[in-house]
């Protein structure tokens, strides 16, 4: 079965109206040093008969630490390279980057040291112009940065 995982990319309207989107970098020894194609919006797995925008906000939440009201513009599935499915909607809100608050996960690390670490899910967030978030923003989800760019200029 095809992962599925759902998400919001937030946008705002920063300085002189010029649009920017919120992503987050994910946290952990793995993503540490990568920056260029390394950020994502805020998204996470659909659990399994979970509703899709449902699952989308609890990610949020988990991820950013902050709960959206909405409205919500639906901006589509995208298919990941490695095969996942990442649906995702838009959302307008102007969210303080610097003071995200993440969920933590577990891992052993060193690999094969037998230590389990904690590392947030999101170690950062920070807001982007559409341009830098392109270069910003992994590869698979650039789709998704284009998909909102007709919706701005509504």
């Amino acid at each position: 079965m095809v992962k599925r995982s759902a998400g919001i990319l937030i946008y705002r309207f920063g300085t002189a109206g010029v649009p920017e989107v919120l992503l987050a970098h994910p946290g952990g020894p793995f993503w540490a040093r990568k920056d260029i194609g390394a950020w994502s919006i805020p998204k996470g797995n659909v659990e399994p008969g979970e509703d899709d925008l449902v699952a989308a906000l609890r990610e949020v939440h988990e991820e950013i630490g902050t709960r959206l009201d909405g409205p919500f513009q639906w901006l589509g599935e995208f298919r990941q390279p490695g095969g996942k499915i990442v649906v995702a909607w838009a959302a307008q809100a102007d969210i303080d980057a610097e003071s995200v608050v993440s969920n933590d996960f577990e891992m052993q690390w060193p690999p094969k040291s037998g230590l389990i670490q904690r590392f947030p899910e999101v170690d950062r967030a920070a807001w982007y112009d559409l341009t830098n978030a392109e270069e910003k923003i992994l590869i698979g989800q650039r789709p998704i940065l284009a998909a909102l760019k007709p919706l701005l200029s509504q």
